[in-house]
């Protein structure tokens, strides 16, 4: 895998559907002041994706992120930030496709039935691609996630006109508080650089090629992500709070009418993107567990770069079809299935980034960023309130698999 498919694959994971849907709710928690999370999240992700990406160049693996803590605390906590990840995909790629399903049956006047049905085929979509192998995937991708970049940037232009600064005052309406919890929401924006660690091993050259892609990537995303979040604020006010479909509000401002097909393509392009780089990251740590002992033997064909472990992917598949059933009968809570995600990956953010902090060389600039974003990234697991049993039931059963199995030491070093 080279520079342009690796970009477009961990912009796609980062770049992911909360776009669709995390303005309207992170305005609706903290008022304008939502911009200062957007910014507090895409300063913390400097750190977060560079000491990934410095890690990956040096450890290159499959495992991604558990790879990382293996060698920094060993394999029990390696384990457990592995089931984190694993645990935490197919809640997120429910929910995802579960935006992308509610804008594009909006678009079309359609109800929730039709919103999940159009869900589910993105999910199989992005399942069937990632079985044909991860090349055909990223050359997909690359075109995708760039006709996404110009759809989403065009929104954010088309809105600027409209743009008064009335609609930045009060700035902050419910306090200092606000802006952590809408950087709780939030985070489920900026959880992607955990799901591109697992593709380091598929770049030719990962030392030259994953610092270029990172930087790629932070640049595109970060343009992108404040441009919608000023826009949203300045040009949709205190309606930005009410919405449940932020973007296409944005390009109604010019496109009238026109503005629902276009979100909803837009929506697709989006989801499915994320979608499938999350089942790729995902699919591999699954086989890097279990050749590592951390997880069931049988799931570990197909780790190996190159490989498509296809065993991995039908395990997600099921339990993508679980979380989906669970959630229509629970009335599609997505707000719930975000947090839940966010939860996970947060964890995840920072294991990896205590690991960064052991392995990688002191005393340098990115330890001390890296110091930084630990603190803010274990802030916002503060706000996660009960949902942090998770990540701790999740731990749980990784600790008792291990022990169970005789296979606390094992696993590569």
């Amino acid at each position: 895998m080279g520079v342009g498919s690796g970009t477009a694959l961990c912009a796609g994971a980062v770049l992911g559907p909360g776009v669709l849907a995390l303005p309207a709710l992170a305005a609706d928690a903290a008022g304008p002041a939502s911009i200062l999370a957007w910014l507090v999240l895409l300063v913390t992700s400097v750190p977060v994706a560079l000491s990934f990406a410095a890690l990956g160049a040096r450890f290159p693996d499959g495992g991604g992120v558990a790879t990382f803590v293996h060698r920094a605390a060993g394999p029990r906590a390696a384990a457990a930030v592995g089931w984190w990840f694993y645990g935490a995909v197919p809640i997120g790629v429910v929910a995802a496709a579960l935006i992308g399903g509610q804008y594009v049956a909006g678009a079309l006047g359609l109800g929730p039935v039709a919103a999940a049905a159009i869900g589910a085929v993105v999910i199989a979509a992005s399942f069937a691609a990632n079985c044909v192998g991860l090349h055909l995937s990223g050359r997909v991708q690359l075109l995708l996630v760039a006709l996404l970049a110009a759809v989403l940037a065009g929104a954010a232009l088309a809105a600027a006109p409209h743009m008064t600064s009335a609609h930045f005052t009060p700035f902050m309406p419910h306090g200092w508080g606000s802006v952590g919890s809408a950087a709780g929401v939030l985070f489920f924006a900026f959880a992607g650089w955990e799901a591109a660690s697992h593709l380091s091993g598929e770049f030719a050259n990962p030392a030259r090629d994953l610092p270029r892609v990172t930087v790629y990537t932070l640049t595109a995303v970060s343009v992108l992500y404040l441009g919608l979040a000023v826009t949203t604020i300045g040009a949709l006010g205190p309606a930005a709070a009410g919405t449940d479909t932020p973007l296409t509000d944005l390009l109604a401002r010019s496109a009238g009418t026109a503005a629902r097909p276009i979100a909803a393509a837009a929506a697709l392009f989006l989801t499915f993107g994320a979608v499938n780089t999350y089942l790729a990251g995902a699919s591999r740590l699954g086989a890097a567990l279990g050749r590592d002992g951390a997880a069931p033997r049988w799931l570990a064909r197909g780790a190996a770069p190159g490989e498509v472990p296809r065993r991995s992917l039908t395990v997600l598949a099921g339990a993508c079809a679980a979380v989906g059933t669970a959630a229509w009968l629970a009335g599609g809570d997505l707000d719930g299935l975000m947090r839940a995600t966010s939860t996970c990956l947060a964890s995840v953010t920072l294991a990896g980034l205590l690991s960064a902090l052991t392995l990688l060389p002191r005393r340098t600039w990115l330890w001390h960023a890296g110091i930084a974003s630990s603190l803010i990234t274990a802030g916002v697991l503060a706000f996660s309130g009960l949902l942090l049993l998770i990540p701790v039931v999740l731990a749980g059963l990784s600790w008792g698999f291990t022990t169970l199995t005789g296979r606390g030491r094992a696993g590569r070093a």
